[in-house]
């Protein structure tokens, strides 16, 4: 069911008054009154919360281009919201440029409806510009494929002067973990899923333990954009997302498969290929308001800390998972962009140590390996007590020549 009027053109704040015309209940209506309320000077955040997350969330576009700033931190009165950058044409060009390119070609295939070629030409250039600015601006962010649906959705209910800064704290405090140099971080997310799984149906967990949950990837990282084909249903989605913390986005996917359960069981265990081509697919159509309420209450089952498996003891403390639960709303650009950089170093932190295991196994030698752990063990101390980025290099070339002696 669409959730919201289709019309685009932007707003830079919303009155009653501006949805007066348009065909909505009285309940609706008073809704919408509500939420304006919740978006005064100083927002009440927990009534917003609560009003995007309950049925039908924001209503109106008119709407959600007040509230969306605030669920992203930010307040987008004035003409320099943070983020927006006027001068990003002159900034040197992104190295995923080409890629974007690509990708906004093949954008606005489901809606908007009803639209000229010529139309959806100008919304591919404003698509193009809105992405491109903010990963110029933000040069250390690395495009991913699925992004510009993302993007498409801000750029429809936003506009195009308004989108990029709200793109901007979606990329760096929200899906910061899919734009990191590798997909390292991104995998991490798939691997907190059979723990809610196991949480609330053990049984099916255990139905699809020999199925990777890879096959939620598609889906989670552009926040179900690619996948959903009415823009009143993404949109909705999105005030629901945007309501509460990353690590949602992921108990709404284990609501999907758990109201698969029934076909799911009909596929045998050992038929992991078959699992996972129907698990990557979202069944349509979404009865989406159902999903919401049920992510909620699944939600508040079992939150992160209560998992199994300690699953969330292993999520790295910068990742948007965690850093997005509590009051979050106060982080700026500034410190998504600190967070940033530390999930950079730990990333390289573990790869350096990966790469010690893998040599200490290839130098392996019986009488000797005991020197080695504790060799390597020293290696991974001293990169967490000390600026390991200085030391790294150093550091692996003793290892290194250690391991060449001993393996003689």
């Amino acid at each position: 069911m669409d959730h919201t009027n289709k019309s685009f053109p932007p707003s830079r704040s919303a009155t009653l008054k501006d949805v007066e015309g348009q065909s909505l209940s009285p309940a609706a209506r008073a809704k919408v009154d509500r939420i304006l309320n919740a978006c005064q000077e100083r927002p009440d955040i927990e009534a917003l919360v609560q009003l995007a997350s309950s049925e039908h969330g924001l209503v109106h576009d008119e709407v959600r281009r007040k509230a969306w700033p605030i669920l992203l931190g930010y307040s987008s009165n004035g003409e320099s919201s943070p983020g927006h950058n006027a001068d990003w044409h002159d900034l040197p060009r992104h190295k995923d440029e080409d890629q974007v390119r690509l990708d906004v070609d093949r954008s606005f295939i489901y809606y908007p409806k009803n639209e000229t070629d010529r139309q959806l030409d100008h919304r591919k250039k404003e698509l193009s510009a809105v992405i491109t600015q903010v990963l110029r601006t933000h040069p250390m962010l690395s495009y991913f494929q699925g992004f510009h649906d993302i993007v498409q959705v801000f750029l429809l209910v936003l506009g195009a002067d308004d989108a990029p800064a709200s793109v901007s704290h979606l990329s760096l405090l929200r899906i910061r973990d899919f734009m990191l140099p590798s997909l390292s971080a991104s995998l991490a997310h798939l691997r907190l899923l059979p723990s809610i799984l196991q949480a609330e149906d053990a049984n099916l967990c255990h139905h699809l333990s020999q199925t990777q949950p890879f096959f939620a990837l598609a889906a989670t990282i552009c926040l179900y954009a690619h996948d959903i084909e009415e823009y009143g249903d993404i949109a909705r989605l999105f005030d629901f997302l945007l309501a509460h913390g990353a690590v949602v986005s992921l108990y709404f996917f284990a609501v999907i498969v758990l109201s698969r359960r029934e076909e799911l069981f009909d596929i045998p265990a050992d038929e992991p290929e078959m699992l996972h081509s129907v698990l990557s697919k979202l069944p349509k159509p979404l009865d989406l308001e159902a999903l919401i309420s049920d992510t909620m209450s699944l939600y508040e089952r079992y939150p992160p800390e209560s998992l199994p498996f300690r699953a969330w003891s292993k999520i790295s403390p910068f990742s948007v998972l965690k850093t997005t639960q509590g009051n979050f709303r106060q982080q700026t650009l500034s410190d998504g962009v600190e967070l940033f950089e530390k999930q950079v170093a730990q990333l390289h932190r573990e790869q350096l140590l990966e790469h010690a295991k893998a040599t200490l196994w290839k130098y392996r030698r019986p009488s000797r390996r005991v020197g080695l752990v504790f060799f390597v063990g020293v290696v991974a101390f001293c990169l967490r007590r000390y600026d390991y980025e200085s030391y790294a290099s150093s550091a692996f070339q003793r290892l290194l020549g250690y391991l060449r002696i001993m393996g003689r």
